[in-house]
């Protein structure tokens, strides 16, 4: 029999969309919100206490961090769409194999990939052009960052596994125990013992072990075949190649997203350290924006997982409709809102009027259109919950990576400004977005005749 903590997950498989949707992706975004709270906490500390180079100096290596674990966190998409299909299917079994195997993948990979961060760490940042005022400091921040890679790594993994069954408070709850951890670090080390980026840097991983080992302990108690036993955490080989087929293309995808970003950030970097700590507190706003679109992701994700699984492919169309709708309207209004009080939000991270000038620019350019982002966004989610997972890591190559770097290589070079710069986003994120909803029109089809006249007239 198919067990789970009934009060804890949901079912999404039947039951009204559009508040079951917002019900499943509100604790994603709060959670996600209170990270990126936190994270602006790293960020205000730094640029009230530290200065304009330590401000500067964490921003310059966010696009490299990204791009660097982009890649294995892609993985935990496997893992969310392997568990959101086997749940919907009642595979009790291949649930089992899928979590241990999961949760051993993402140490061991994590283990990996912090050796290699650390090696990579100034070599990268000297091919980005970080400036030489802020180069040492960004080397020291970005190492220290890497050395928590393997619990950040096994809290993905986890958390996927728990949104997969619709559990999706528990990790807001860890969350926000961990921020507040964070917080009263940042300022204990950096105020009190003055050890600026190193110190926000320290703060993060130990408040990110804390997340980990509360994400760790929920799976220990959890009823059914979602529950973790220490001894049985193995490789199964079938349940890899699954996690890998599905995920690395995400993974791929993440890591695509984070090299354009990259590309635009060696650009932003030719402006100067006042420019750079400026794109740094806007990216910290729009990240708030984003973060409530990519719920919507999310969702689709894991609701078209669970009505795959359960063959009612015509509840997967509705969830997509439903995301898409969320997706919009939430990024409409926040992308509105960061605008029209952007200068308020940038001066909590800077009283400098350039920095605050530099961040309105990447406000007015990436907010205000950023609801393109969150429906390109759905799309790609959906492709990934009927089984499409390689096709949006393709297009992305070309919409997203190849793209920007060819506008920086004309149209940028033609008028290097930032805004010039800056709009290879919006244009960017349109362009993928008409190429995926066209890509699952016709896929859709294909999907169509895997089911039943009777399961395609079903809810």
């Amino acid at each position: 029999m198919f067990k789970t903590s009934a009060h804890r997950t949901m079912d999404m498989t039947q039951g009204p969309l559009f508040s079951k949707v917002l019900l499943f992706a509100l604790p994603i975004m709060l959670s996600g919100i209170l990270q990126l709270l936190f994270n602006a906490a790293d960020t205000i500390v730094v640029g009230r206490f530290a200065g304009n180079e330590a401000l500067a100096a964490v921003g310059s290596v966010g696009s490299l961090n990204n791009l660097i674990i982009s890649l294995f966190i892609g993985l935990s998409v496997g893992v969310n769409v392997l568990v959101a299909r086997f749940t919907g299917a009642r595979e009790a079994d291949n649930v089992r194999e899928t979590v241990h195997t999961a949760v051993l993948l993402s140490v061991v990979g994590g283990l990996g990939l912090s050796v290699i961060g650390i090696a990579a760490a100034r070599p990268l940042l000297t091919l980005m052009g970080s400036p030489d005022d802020v180069i040492d400091l960004a080397v020291l921040y970005v190492r220290i960052l890497f050395v928590g890679i393997p619990v950040q790594m096994l809290y993905n993994f986890c958390a996927a596994v728990l949104r997969a069954v619709g559990d999706t408070k528990r990790p807001l709850y860890f969350l926000t125990i961990a921020g507040v951890v964070n917080i009263v670090l940042n300022l204990f080390f950096v105020i009190s013992l003055h050890m600026s980026v190193a110190g926000v840097a320290l703060a993060t991983i130990l408040s990110q072990a804390v997340s980990a080992a509360l994400v760790v302990r929920s799976l220990m108690l959890m009823e059914g075949p979602t529950r973790l036993i220490p001894r049985r955490l193995h490789i199964n080989g079938a349940m890899l190649l699954q996690i890998i087929r599905i995920g690395l293309p995400a993974g791929i995808q993440s890591s695509v997203f984070s090299l354009s970003n990259v590309v635009i950030q060696s650009s932003v970097n030719s402006f100067g350290s006042i420019v750079i700590a400026g794109n740094a507190a806007g990216m910290n706003i729009s990240n708030f924006v984003y973060q409530a679109m990519n719920t919507f992701q999310q969702a689709i994700t894991c609701f078209a997982g669970q009505n795959m699984g359960a063959r009612k492919p015509m509840r997967v169309l509705r969830s997509l409709k439903v995301c898409l709708c969320w997706a919009f309207l939430f990024g409409v209004v926040l992308g509105l809102l960061s605008c029209v009080f952007g200068r308020q939000l940038l001066s909590l991270y800077t009283g400098d009027p350039n920095v605050i000038e530099a961040g309105m620019t990447r406000i007015l350019y990436v907010c205000g259109p950023y609801f393109l982002c969150g429906i390109m966004d759905v799309m790609t989610g959906v492709l990934r919950g009927i089984g499409y997972s390689l096709l949006p890591m393709i297009v992305s190559l070309l919409g997203a990576c190849a793209f920007r770097i060819l506008w920086v290589v004309t149209v940028f070079r033609a008028r290097t400004t930032m805004g010039c710069l800056l709009l290879s986003y919006p244009v960017s994120w349109g362009l993928t977005f008409v190429v995926l909803a066209g890509f699952f029109l016709v896929l859709w089809r294909r999907v169509l005749t895997q089911f039943t006249p009777q399961e395609r007239a079903a809810d």
